[in-house]
C-alpha cells in the first residue's frame, strides 16, 4: 500500500478496534459511537480551520441543525423511518450552509469567525424558546432508529457498524477532496489568499466549496448523534458546544488528516473519566486547551512526532539552494507562445488616477505596451510605477482612466478576472505560497488554467497537462533540484524567480515584472536578464527595475516616472539623455560612487565575534562552522551566491535563527541561543531585507517604539535629532504612515529604527535593494558617515557598492567561510573577484 493511502488504512484500523479498546476500559458502545460521531465533525470542522484557514466559532450550528432536521423530518414527515430523515438533515443543512455561506464569506478574519458565532446564538435562542417546534430547553424525545435491510439499528452494535462505515466513507471522500484540484486551492487560500486570486482563482468561490462541504460534513455528525442518543436538543447550538469543537481540532492537530479524530477521542476520554472525578471538568479541560496552544501548536500529533524523533536516524540535508540544477539555453515552454505577433497595442492606458488620501500616487498617465516587446518602466521610488502596477493587475481600481488589453476595457475588475483575461505580474516583496514546495506552487499557478481547476474528485498530482507544463516551466526557469523544496525556505533569489514563474504560469497575454532582479547576485541577474529577453520575444513584458545598467541593455522601448507623472516616453537613448531623468533619477552613477576614496575608521578592539557557527533549518545545513569578526567602527562586507547563508547568519547572529553549534559574543558576552529581545538591548541593530517596518504606524511612532526597550547604554545614544541628521528627509515625514512613504523613504526609516535607541553593531542585509540610482547614493553616503559611530556587516548584491563601502569582506559559499581579506583586494583584483564570488 503506498504512503498516500495510510491514512485511510488507520483510520479503517481505529474503527474497527476502537469499542474493544473502549470496553476494555469500561467505557460502553455508545461512547464509541460518539468517539465516531465527533470525530466525523471535527475533519469536517478541520476543512476550513486546518485546509482553509478560516476559523469558525460557530460549527455546532450545524451539528444542532442536522440534529433537529433528522429529528423533526422523522417525526412529521418519515415515521418510524431512519435513511429518509438522514438524507434530508444532509440535504438542508448543504442547502443553508450555501446561502449562510455566500453572506458571511464577505468578511473576512476576525468578521467571519464573528458572524459564525452570531449565527449560532442566533440558531440557539430560536431553539431554546420555539419550543412547539424544538421542545425548548426540555429538548425533543422519541427518535428511534428502526431497521434498515434487516438490520435493527435499535441494537447499538448494529448502529456501531453503521456509524463506523458512514465515518470510514466520510474519511474517504476528504482524503480524496483534499488531494483534488479544489481541496488544494483552499490551501493555497490558508497560505497566501491574495496570490491565489492573481494567479486566476476566484477565492470566494472556493471557500464557500469548502465552506458548504465542512458544514455538510458536521451535520452527517449531528444526524448520527441524534440517532445515537434518540434525542435532539439546542445544546449543539450554543457556542460552547462549538468552541469545544474547535479545541477538539487543535488538540488533535489541524494541519494533520487525522489529527482531528484524535482529538475527538482524546475529549471523550478526558470528558468520561474525569468527569467521575469534578464536575468542573471543563475548566481542566480549558487549561490543557491552552497549554496545547503556547507549547505544542500542532496538537497530539506534534507530540508524537516530538517522540518518535529519538528513535528516528537524522537526516541532515545541504541548503534549499544547493541542489539546484540550471538547463543551460532553456526555451520558453510552448504552451506560452504565440503564433504571431499582434500589430495593434497588447495593453493600452490612458488618464489612470490614483490618490490616497492627499497623495497623488499615479496622476494621469498614459502607457501603450506594444507585442513582443520588453517595455521598462523606471523612476525614482515614490515615482508610483508599482501602484500603477496595481492598477493595471487588478490590486486597486483606478479612480479616473482607462485600461485596455487587446481592446478589451479592464480597469477596475477583480484581480482574478484581469489575471483570467491575460495579465499576469509579479510583486516587488515575493508573494508566494510560502508553506508549499515550489514545484506545488508552480502546479497552483498552472492549474488555475485547467478546465479541472473546480475538480472535487479527481487527484490533483495526476492530472498530466498540468505536470507536464509544471515541469517544462521548472525547466526553463532552472528551478530544477529544489522543486520539493519549501518556498520560505529558499534564499531570496530563488524566492524572485519562483515569484516570476507564477506569473509566467498563469499563460499571461502580457507579462507585469516588480524588481524581478533585486537581491541577485551578479550572476543570476545576468541569467534572468537572458531569460527576460527570451520570454519577451514572445510575450510583451513590463518591466520595473532600478538595475539601470541593465534595463539600459535589455530594453526596446523605456517609459520614465516621477511624482506620478510620464517624464519621458521613447526609447533608451531618449530616457538616458535626458537631463531631468538624469537629475532626479540616475544620480552620478554607481561607477563613480564606488570610486570615490573611503577612508577606514577601524579600530582594534573586536565588538562582535563568531566562531564556529552551525546553523539548521529543520534538516537543512545552512551554515557550517562560520567564523568572523567585527572590530569598533569596521565595515564588514558578507558577499556571496544567493543562497549561500548571508541572511542566515544575521539571524544568527540577532537570534531569530538559533545555532546548532558555536558562539557568538557581543562585547565579550555569550549570546547565542538568547532571545532576539535580549540581543537587541545589547547593542545590535538589524536591518531585515524587505525592511519590515511597522505599516500602521507614522515614521515617529517607528522610531519610538525601536527605541522604548534600548536605551541600555549599549553603544552610542541615537535620539530623534542624531538620526534626522543622517537622514533629513524623514523629518519632513514625521507624522506620516510608513506605508505611505516611498521605498527609499522606507528604507531610510528601516535604518533608522534599527538605530534607534543604543546601538554599536548594525547589520544590514540588502540595503539598496529595490532603491532608484539617486536614492542609493544617498543612503550609501550615510552609511558612509555611519562609520564613525558603529560598526557593521552589509549584505548586498552590489558588488562595487559594498567592496567601496567596506574594510574587510568576507566570502561564503554553501554555508562556509571561504575567503576573509580587505575590500580592496577584492575590488581592485577582477581576476580575484570572478574566482571568490563565482562572477
Amino acid at each position: 500500500m503506498r504512503d498516500e493511502h495510510a491514512p485511510l488504512v488507520v483510520a479503517a484500523l481505529a474503527l474497527a478496534v476502537l469499542p474493544f479498546a473502549l470496553d476494555v476500559v469500561g467505557l460502553p458502545l455508545r461512547t464509541s459511537i460518539d468517539v465516531v460521531v465527533f470525530a466525523i465533525a471535527c475533519m469536517g470542522l478541520n476543512v476550513l480551520v486546518g485546509y482553509t484557514g478560516l476559523v469558525s466559532f460557530g460549527h455546532g450550528a450545524w451539528f444542532g441543525l442536522g440534529a433537529y432536521a433528522a429529528a423533526l423530518s422523522q417525526r412529521h414527515w418519515f415515521s418510524g423511518e431512519i435513511v429518509p430523515p438522514f438524507l434530508f438533515a444532509i440535504i438542508f443543512v448543504a442547502g443553508t450552509a450555501l446561502v449562510s455561506g455566500a453572506l458571511i464569506l464577505r468578511r473576512r478574519g476576525v468578521y467571519f469567525s464573528l458572524l459564525t458565532l452570531a449565527l449560532t446564538a442566533l440558531l440557539f435562542a430560536i431553539a431554546y424558546r420555539w419550543t412547539e417546534l424544538t421542545g425548548g430547553e426540555s429538548g425533543l424525545g422519541g427518535v428511534t432508529r428502526a431497521t434498515v435491510l434487516n438490520l435493527d439499528l435499535e441494537s447499538d452494535h448494529a448502529y456501531y457498524c453503521v456509524v463506523a462505515a458512514i465515518g470510514m466513507a466520510v474519511c474517504y471522500l476528504l482524503w480524496r477532496f483534499h488531494r483534488s484540484p479544489a481541496g488544494s486551492v483552499l490551501v493555497a487560500i490558508r497560505e497566501n489568499e491574495e496570490r491565489a486570486r492573481f494567479v486566476g482563482y476566484a477565492t470566494n468561490r472556493y471557500k464557500l466549496i469548502g465552506f458548504v462541504l465542512s458544514a455538510t460534513v458536521v451535520a452527517i455528525a449531528g444526524a448520527l448523534s441524534v440517532f445515537n442518543h434518540r434525542f435532539a436538543s439546542a445544546e449543539p447550538l450554543a457556542v460552547a458546544f462549538s468552541g469545544e469543537l474547535v479545541a477538539m481540532v487543535v488538540i488533535g492537530g489541524m494541519r494533520s488528516f487525522l489529527g482531528p479524530a484524535l482529538g475527538a477521542l482524546f475529549f471523550i476520554l478526558f470528558r468520561e473519566f474525569l468527569s467521575i472525578w469534578t464536575p468542573q471538568w471543563l475548566f481542566y479541560f480549558g487549561l490543557l486547551f491552552v497549554g496545547f496552544i503556547v507549547f505544542s501548536p500542532t496538537g497530539l500529533v506534534g507530540v508524537a512526532g516530538r517522540i518518535i524523533v529519538p528513535f528516528r536516524k537524522r537526516m541532515i540535508e545541504a541548503a534549499a539552494m544547493a541542489g539546484r540544477r540550471i538547463t543551460q539555453d532553456a526555451e520558453l515552454p510552448q504552451v506560452y507562445r504565440r503564433s504571431a505577433a499582434s500589430a495593434a497595442p497588447v495593453l493600452v492606458a490612458r488618464g489612470l488616477v490614483k490618490r490616497f488620501g492627499g497623495i497623488h500616487a499615479v496622476d494621469g498617465i498614459d502607457l501603450t505596451v506594444k507585442d513582443r516587446t520588453l517595455h521598462a518602466l523606471i523612476g525614482p521610488n515614490g515615482a508610483g510605477k508599482t501602484t500603477a502596477f496595481n492598477l493595471l493587475s487588478g490590486l486597486f481600481p483606478p479612480d479616473a482612466g482607462t485600461i485596455e488589453l487587446e481592446g478589451r476595457s479592464i480597469a477596475g475588475l477583480k484581480p482574478e478576472s484581469i489575471t483570467a483575461a491575460g495579465v499576469g505580474r509579479s510583486f516587488q516583496i515575493t508573494n508566494l505560497f510560502g508553506g508549499l514546495s515550489a514545484e506545488e506552487n508552480l502546479r497552483l499557478a498552472v492549474q488555475a488554467r485547467s478546465a479541472k481547476r473546480f475538480a472535487l474528485w479527481t487527484s490533483a498530482a495526476a492530472v498530466a497537462e498540468v505536470n507536464e507544463e509544471t515541469a517544462d516551466l521548472i525547466a526553463f526557469l532552472g528551478l530544477g533540484g529544489i522543486e520539493r523544496a519549501e518556498a520560505a525556505s529558499l534564499s531570496y533569489g530563488g524566492q524572485r524567480l519562483l515569484d516570476m514563474g507564477l506569473a509566467i504560469a498563469t499563460r499571461p497575454r502580457i507579462l507585469l515584472l516588480d524588481e524581478p532582479l533585486a537581491g541577485l547576485a551578479a550572476a543570476e541577474r545576468t541569467r534572468i536578464a537572458a531569460l527576460l529577453t527570451t520570454i519577451s520575444a514572445e510575450i510583451p513584458v513590463l518591466l520595473v527595475e532600478h538595475d539601470i545598467d541593465r534595463v539600459f541593455q535589455i530594453a526596446d522601448h523605456v517609459t520614465v516616472m516621477n511624482e506620478g507623472k510620464v517624464l519621458v516616453d521613447g526609447t533608451v537613448e531618449d530616457a538616458r539623455s535626458d537631463a531631468k531623468v538624469r537629475e532626479v533619477y540616475i544620480g552620478s552613477g554607481a561607477a563613480a560612487l564606488a570610486a570615490k576614496p573611503r577612508v577606514s575608521a577601524a579600530g582594534t578592539t573586536a565588538l562582535l565575534v563568531v566562531d564556529k557557527v552551525d546553523t539548521f533549518y529543520g534538516k537543512s545545513h545552512i551554515l557550517n562552522a562560520v567564523s568572523l569578526d567585527v572590530r569598533e567602527h569596521e565595515i564588514v562586507a558578507l558577499l556571496g551566491r544567493n543562497g549561500a547563508g548571508k541572511s542566515t547568519l544575521l539571524k544568527t547572529v540577532i537570534g531569530i535563527a538559533s545555532p546548532g553549534a558555536g558562539s557568538i559574543r557581543v562585547a565579550g558576552e555569550n549570546t547565542a541561543g538568547f532571545a532576539s529581545a535580549e540581543i537587541a538591548r545589547r547593542g545590535i541593530g538589524y536591518v531585515p531585507q524587505g525592511r519590515g517596518l511597522f505599516a500602521g504606524m507614522t515614521v515617529a511612532d517607528n522610531l519610538a517604539l525601536g527605541r522604548l526597550k534600548r536605551m541600555t547604554g549599549s553603544g552610542i545614544h541615537w535620539d530623534d535629532d542624531r538620526i534626522a541628521s543622517y537622514f533629513p528627509r524623514l523629518t519632513e515625514r514625521w507624522h506620516s504612515p510608513a506605508d505611505y512613504l516611498s521605498g527609499g523613504e522606507q528604507q531610510m526609516l528601516a535604518v533608522a529604527r534599527a538605530l534607534a535607541g543604543d546601538v554599536r553593531v548594525l547589520l544590514l542585509d540588502e540595503p539598496f535593494e529595490g532603491l532608484s540610482p539617486a536614492v542609493t547614493e544617498e543612503l550609501f553616503e550615510a552609511f558612509d558617515r555611519l562609520r564613525y559611530d558603529v560598526a557593521m556587516i552589509i549584505v548586498d548584491h552590489h558588488l562595487d557598492l559594498a567592496l567601496a563601502l567596506s574594510d574587510r569582506t568576507v566570502v561564503l559559499e554553501r554555508g562556509a567561510v571561504t575567503w576573509t581579506g580587505p575590500s580592496h583586494a577584492l575590488r581592485d583584483d577582477l581576476a580575484l573577484r570572478r574566482k571568490m564570488l563565482w562572477m
